[in-house]
């Protein structure tokens, strides 16, 4: 997917006037390929010169393209094959998206580039499942970036019906412009604009499960190990301060509000952000002290690698020595050795929850109907694996 420049819709009835579009070398104007009954170049097609090669009206014509249930697939194949001859493919999309009032497409607002974006599992199995929920709708995904390139904002300039934001800030800057442009939006991973619909995991759920876990097995020196972009990398003065970001936020909460209950005494390191270098930096900056902490508590799976082949690298057994409890459960903590005991999230889950919600809103918004600011929260579950054992005597 490329961030092309915004395609600006032509005046009604335009669609009679477009060429074909099939890879070739443009026809001079006003004129398409010859005829492949061998005759000279003809005027350009338009719909009325289909329907008058076939017989029809122009209405039967356009209704061949889009309205293929009101005609018999015979006539429906003629009128087709008379268009492929005279070179024609269809109707122009953007003179059919004004006509129709709708582009057919809905976006995906990010906070980082669209590559970054596939290279993150978690996102990249939540893209998968929104566009096969949204498959049979009709409707296409088009990922947004948070900045665009040679003065185009995309999230201003793309054509589009509504728009998921994933992971971002209600603040967020590109955020303002779906609002200004009043388009239908659900936010995934995050806290909601007013009168907006969500779709979140209940992420501080999750973690009261680890934490708890943890205290079951006996771990009262505890660390948590989370990212947070407000902050140098380090121990953090204050493990009750809110982490930046509403996933680490709760995240946070739910781990620390468990362990102080449970009579633990919790640490936190923070990092800038969820990938390298900065994890494995502070994995083994966690793990460094004279006393390092018997179980760690990570943001993510990632994260919860991080400090495995940490603990590694400075002579720490995982789990005999130090246990780890990662979060989300990616194929990668199946494939860690040993395997990582996680939170699992249902990635299919959420994104059927958000693509209905999308879907929801954008038909309320088409039928003059009030917002509804629905929040579906996706159940999470604890999944015990190997990672994790009683504290060393």
């Amino acid at each position: 997917m490329t961030n092309a420049a915004a395609t600006y819709p032509v005046p009604h009835g335009a669609e009679q006037d477009v060429g074909a579009r099939a890879g070739r070398s443009a026809p001079p104007i006003g004129l398409v390929p010859a005829d492949r009954d061998g005759g000279t170049p003809v005027a350009r097609v338009t719909l009325q010169t289909i329907a008058d090669r076939v017989g029809v009206s122009r209405m039967t014509v356009s209704n061949a393209f889009s309205r293929p249930d009101q005609l018999s697939a015979e006539m429906r194949r003629t009128i087709l094959d008379a268009a492929a001859q005279l070179g024609y493919v269809g109707p122009d999309p953007s003179a059919r998206a004004l006509a129709r009032g709708t582009t057919g497409a809905v976006g995906v607002l990010l906070t980082e580039s669209v590559g970054a974006a596939f290279r993150d599992p978690i996102a990249a199995a939540f893209f998968g499942a929104v566009a096969e929920e949204l498959a049979p709708t009709g409707l296409a995904v088009v990922l947004l970036p948070a900045n665009g390139a040679e003065g185009m904002i995309p999230a201003r300039d793309i054509p589009m019906d509504a728009a998921l934001v994933y992971g971002c800030a209600a603040d967020y800057p590109a955020v303002d412009w779906l609002v200004r442009r009043k388009l239908p939006l659900v936010f995934v991973d995050g806290d909601p604009r007013p009168g907006s619909a969500s779709v979140i995991l209940d992420e501080r759920e999750g973690a009261r499960l680890a934490a708890q876990h943890l205290l079951d097995l006996g771990h009262r020196r505890v660390a948590t190990f989370t990212m947070n972009v407000e902050v140098p990398p380090g121990w953090a003065p204050d493990v009750t301060a809110a982490a930046s970001g509403f996933v680490a936020r709760e995240r946070q909460l739910g781990w620390i509000e468990t362990l102080t209950a449970g009579c633990a005494t919790p640490v936190t390191y923070e990092v800038h952000d969820n990938m390298e270098p900065y994890i494995s930096e502070g994995a083994r900056a966690l793990l460094a002290g004279d006393t390092p902490p018997t179980a760690v508590l990570c943001f993510s799976d990632l994260m919860a690698a991080a400090v495995v082949h940490a603990a590694e690298q400075r002579g720490l057994r995982v789990p005999q020595d130090v246990s780890v409890i990662g979060y989300d459960d990616v194929p990668l903590a199946r494939r860690l050795r040993p395997t990582l005991t996680t939170i699992r999230q249902d990635f299919e889950a959420k994104g059927r929850a958000a693509a209905g919600a999308l879907t929801r809103s954008i038909a309320r918004e088409r039928a003059g109907d009030p917002a509804d600011p629905e929040q579906h929260v996706v159940a999470v579950a604890l999944v015990v694996r190997d990672s994790t054992a009683p504290p060393p005597s």
